[in-house]
């Protein structure tokens, strides 16, 4: 059995990326994944009912913080768009085919597929999100507590 006060990932300062709507963002999906560790008990009639209530609602941050991602990087011509827009349709399909094999009835534990998130989650912040954290810099103005300055407001 998982330990119920555990947290299977930990917010640092390495997954910042000094944007603070994309880190506060990152930072939800951080929490999302850790609350469905905790929801990851071994009982099945459990994680079934704790699935249906919360994914869609999860795959709808995922679409949001995707979305907002991809704006800036289109808003500030980031070269990798394309690239990094794929690594995000192809997470949403692995996601979408996961749900699906669930709702017909193949068996799914919520561990793994939270171990899948977190997995994700990690490597693309590590991996491809640095590449436009690193772009961004060089381009964004700064304020004095040396945060960029991107906000909603500028992506719309």
């Amino acid at each position: 059995m998982i330990q119920q006060n555990s947290e299977l990932v930990s917010w640092s300062n390495k997954l910042s990326c000094g944007v603070k709507l994309i880190d506060d963002q990152h930072k939800g999906l951080v929490d999302l994944v850790n609350d469905m560790f905790k929801h990851a008990t071994g009982n099945e009639k459990q994680e079934h009912d704790y699935f249906n209530r919360v994914i869609q609602e999860a795959v709808k941050y995922v679409k949001v913080h995707f979305a907002t991602e991809e704006k800036i990087m289109l808003a500030t011509k980031f070269s990798g768009y394309a690239e990094h827009k794929k690594e995000h349709d192809n997470f949403v399909l692995a996601v979408v085919a996961n749900i699906k094999d669930y709702e017909a009835g193949k068996r799914l534990t919520l561990s793994s597929f939270t171990r899948y998130l977190k997995e994700w989650i990690l490597s693309h912040i590590a991996v491809m999100d640095k590449r436009y954290f690193e772009y961004f810099k060089t381009i964004a103005t700064r304020k004095d507590d040396g945060k960029l300055s991107i906000t909603s407001a500028d992506i719309k």
